[in-house]
């Protein structure tokens, strides 16, 4: 599986217009050479770094097998939405403290072996992280870093 993130490369900078200084939109998502019975998708993006302890961005699942991207600035019209930790559903973008560094911000993407989840929509991560783990049969990666001064 073969994930890539329009608008920076894997481990370059997020251009601000990704982020809450800026228009605050999804960037693009490709991804490519799922596995033989892959039949939905699902997507967790997160920020390791922040203060708290892991900080959720977005997270979609019961993307169909079909679909192979999603367009900037459009996460609700594929999948199921859940509730990030900024407590609304859809992607919500890089927003360190300020003068803090960095952060990174990581782009998973997971194929599952079956076409739902059965989750409701505004489910949190952990229920998503508890009803996919049984089910990934592959997994991609991405990230950018993101930092405020």
């Amino acid at each position: 599986l073969h994930l890539t993130v329009s608008g920076f490369p894997d481990g370059g900078a997020i251009p601000q217009r990704f982020t809450c200084d800026g228009d605050d939109v999804s960037p693009a998502l490709h991804w490519s050479d799922a596995p033989e019975g892959t039949q939905s998708f699902a997507l967790i993006v997160d920020d390791p770094d922040a203060p708290s302890g892991t900080w959720t961005h977005w997270i979609l699942w019961d993307i169909p097998a079909s679909v192979h991207s999603i367009s900037e600035g459009d996460g609700g019209s594929v999948g199921i939405s859940g509730k990030n930790d900024f407590g609304h559903p859809d992607y919500g973008g890089p927003c360190p403290p300020r003068a803090k560094g960095p952060h990174r911000y990581y782009f998973r993407l997971f194929a599952l072996n079956v076409p739902s989840l059965k989750l409701k929509s505004g489910e949190k991560r952990a229920a998503l992280e508890k009803a996919l783990r049984p089910h990934v049969v592959a997994r991609a990666e991405y990230h950018g870093r993101y930092g405020r001064a």
